[in-house]
């Protein structure tokens, strides 16, 4: 059996169903993206899992136990917020601590809360995996985009949840912070090996740090696979359009739609066996590789081409040939 298992849930605000009859299988120790655009639930279905809200029908079982109506407090789940919540007027030990000092341990029929020395301890224990043991006599004010970024995540493993949630906890990372910090949550996810629940519309960031991909549109599960069969293989055209960039096109005889992905097109000044003349309509530089948008068979389709290929040097208004090298076939009921 699935580590967390949710069964046909739905929740409504007011009279709007937001979620309904959604359902997915969760393997223990994996890192699992909940991939949508805003406003899809995405958030809804970690407050579901949380305990900050309940579904008005369907079962959460997490490690084999309902927990449907149990308290918050009481679910061993950790949550990362998008905008880190940390105490600004607390040190980041403080901050670590400070759910330690509020969770009593049931031993035997009493319960009762660790010693100040078992908690230093999981505390030093718990920044140094994150590597800020430097930063514990800091204050959040003193630290950089990342480095709260760790406090926040130090402060929910602290506790040694059964699950971590993660609320869009990148989106303030500037560019090149978020990609370097991603790369460090996915090494500590593995190194720590606890079930993570992560939101994001990003789906870079999706398909980047995870292991399974759930992808939402209106409250509802359209595809949960591995990244590349999101990519490669996506169930619909939504996800198709939303995991990455397609040119979604039609077959003249049937009738039924394919996808090419924009790196599945060649793109030639010289007419090749199989290939369309199109006419270059811009070319926007991207660094490793330049997308070129191209119209073709009265149609506007995105190429993307890289930039090693010294043959590949065209401006908007150049005749041009595409190949496909690779199409892809939804599966049609």
């Amino acid at each position: 059996m699935a580590f967390i298992s949710i069964e046909n849930i739905s929740f409504s605000y007011s009279k709007k169903k937001v979620i309904e009859n959604f359902s997915l299988q969760v393997e223990k120790g994996t890192f699992t993206t909940l991939l949508g655009e805003s406003g899809c639930g995405k958030t809804t279905i970690l407050k579901l899992l949380s305990g900050f809200l309940e579904p008005s029908n369907g079962k959460i079982i997490i490690n084999d136990k309902v927990i449907n109506g149990v308290l918050p407090n009481k679910r061993k789940i950790g949550m990362v917020f998008q905008d880190y919540a940390l105490f600004p007027h607390m040190t980041v030990e403080q901050n670590l601590l400070y759910g330690l000092k509020l969770t009593k341990e049931q031993i035997g029929k009493k319960a009762v809360r660790k010693s100040k020395e078992e908690m230093k301890s999981i505390v030093s224990e718990t920044a140094a995996s994150l590597g800020i043991e430097d930063l514990l006599e800091r204050f959040p004010s003193e630290l950089s985009g990342g480095q709260q970024q760790r406090v926040a995540l130090g402060r929910a493993i602290v506790l040694k949840p059964d699950v971590l949630l993660m609320d869009e906890p990148l989106s303030s990372l500037d560019t090149k912070l978020r990609i370097k910090v991603r790369e460090e949550l996915k090494d500590i996810q593995k190194k720590l090996g606890i079930t993570t629940i992560y939101v994001t519309h990003d789906q870079e960031e999706a398909l980047s740090l995870s292991d399974k991909i759930a992808v939402i549109k209106n409250g509802t599960l359209v595809q949960f696979g591995t990244p590349s069969e999101v990519y490669f293989e996506p169930a619909d055209k939504f996800v198709a359009d939303f995991v990455g960039r397609a040119n979604i096109l039609t077959d003249k005889e049937t009738k039924k739609e394919y996808m090419i992905r924009p790196e599945w097109f060649s793109i030639s000044k010289e007419q090749k066996e199989s290939s369309y003349k199109g006419k270059i309509l811009s070319t926007e530089f991207l660094g490793a590789y330049t997308r070129y948008k191209v119209e073709f068979e009265n149609e506007k389709q995105i190429v993307t081409v890289d930039n090693s290929d010294s043959e590949n040097d065209f401006t908007s208004g150049d005749s041009v040939f595409l190949t496909a090298n690779k199409i892809y076939n939804f599966k049609h009921e």
